[in-house]
């Protein structure tokens, strides 16, 4: 097994040991950062940069963001982490932004999954089929 592999398995035991269940765990991430601190592995920067990149990822698969046009009352804010978590069976986070190029409507981005039903979105796809 080449340096690589062995750094990026490495990398995904110590992201399993920073799971509670399937919930990404702040206190287990803190553990495993504090064990490598203790006890630094070789090429242990090339490890904490694989690490990063997995934690990064699984944050992103339990957070969305949701851009929005003008006001969003915190109970659609509520309804749409609601849905989402049932969709994908795990706590979905939501994060607003707010962002005046939509026009109006929204778009919610979880992980690399876009929910587009923006104005923008919609002119985009004209302008697209007309040209």
């Amino acid at each position: 097994m080449t340096q690589k592999k062995q750094i990026k398995e490495f990398a995904k035991q110590l992201l399993k040991f920073s799971l509670e269940g399937s919930d990404l765990s702040a206190e287990r991430v803190d553990g495993v950062l504090k064990s490598l601190e203790k006890n630094p592995p070789r090429h242990h920067i090339a490890v904490l940069k694989a690490y990063l990149k997995l934690v990064e990822r699984e944050v992103a698969k339990s957070t969305a963001e949701i851009s929005h046009a003008g006001e969003l009352s915190a109970a659609a804010i509520e309804a749409i982490s609601r849905q989402l978590s049932a969709k994908y069976g795990r706590n979905i986070a939501a994060i607003t932004r707010e962002d005046p190029n939509l026009i109006a409507g929204l778009r919610v981005v979880v992980d690399c999954d876009v929910y587009d039903a923006s104005i923008a979105s919609a002119l985009q796809t004209l302008e697209t089929s007309l040209s």
